[in-house]
């Protein structure tokens, strides 16, 4: 049989193994996000309920009560409000974030074939395919944020933005150009490398004391834990930068898709919330009253 022939006869995922992972990692993240969504969403107005400090007082309710408060008030399928960007976003970020995970594991940091891999070299292909993953993902998570935040807006009697996904992004588009796609892309993209970071490292570490100290085996009970723990880190790590992304994404933009606001970096006390925000990035200065678009 010739070459071209035999390599016909090849399963999809050996010809292609680059497709065939994006595929499949796509798939699987946008499963996962519908499950999830809900979550989501409760996040993100947890994230934006301190915000609107002019006008009547919103008071500040755990997950559990936004949730809740969500179902009852605009209705149960409301949960699941800004879901088709973020399965857009998930197939873009984790299908270009494994894809070039692996593209940086095998070709530039050189991992052989059936040596290990140094935690290091696993730190640095993460941090850098999740922070590429994400860049590209940023518009996806923009019109997600955005919409998210519709039934609240129609709560408080003001004017729904979108009457779609589609119509987000070209709305988007018209009023802020491809430079107001990439709103909130600098926090955005820090998020995800310290989530990969604390992925990484956390699981790795875990999982390595587990099967050292105790007596678990290699298994699915050992994976899961490794998860829970390696999950609280990547969620504490990332946490910060991902509110201050969330309100900057939330926030109107001008003709030339620059926020209003002022520039600002360092340590910044947001008094009426109570907390110390310590941004190691320079980004927008967050308004403490809401401005509608």
């Amino acid at each position: 049989m010739s070459p071209a022939g035999e390599e016909s006869s090849l399963p999809l995922p050996e010809r292609w193994p680059r497709a065939s992972k994006f595929a499949l990692s796509a798939c699987a993240a946008a499963v996962a996000e519908l499950v999830t969504f809900p979550l989501d969403l409760t996040k993100t107005r947890l994230q934006v309920q301190g915000e609107a400090a002019a006008g009547p007082a919103v008071p500040y309710r755990g997950m559990l009560r936004t949730a809740a408060g969500i179902a009852q008030e605009e209705g149960i399928w409301k949960l699941w409000q800004g879901a088709t960007p973020a399965v857009y976003r998930h197939i873009v970020y984790t299908g270009v974030r494994m894809v070039t995970y692996e593209h940086l594991r095998d070709s530039v940091l050189g991992r052989a074939e059936g040596e290990s891999f140094p935690l290091w070299k696993a730190v640095v292909g993460g941090v850098s395919a999740g922070a590429i993953g994400q860049f590209f993902a940023s518009p996806t998570d923009l019109v997600k944020v955005q919409m998210q935040m519709e039934g609240k807006r129609k709560l408080e009697g003001k004017p729904l933005r979108f009457r779609g996904v589609h119509h987000a992004f070209l709305k988007i588009l018209s009023e802020g150009g491809v430079r107001g796609l990439w709103a909130g892309w600098v926090p955005n993209v820090q998020r995800a490398a310290l989530v990969n970071m604390g992925d990484l490292t956390t699981y790795d570490t875990v999982k390595h004391f587990l099967l050292l100290n105790t007596t678990l085996v290699d298994n699915s009970v050992t994976h899961s834990v490794s998860s829970v723990f390696s999950g609280l880190v990547a969620a504490v790590l990332g946490t910060p930068a991902d509110v201050v992304k969330t309100r900057i994404m939330n926030q109107p933009r001008d003709k030339q898709g620059r926020h209003p606001g002022h520039w600002y970096s360092g340590l910044h006390m947001n008094k009426s919330e109570g907390c110390v925000e310590l941004l190691l990035f320079k980004t927008f200065n967050i308004h403490r009253e809401e401005q509608s678009s």
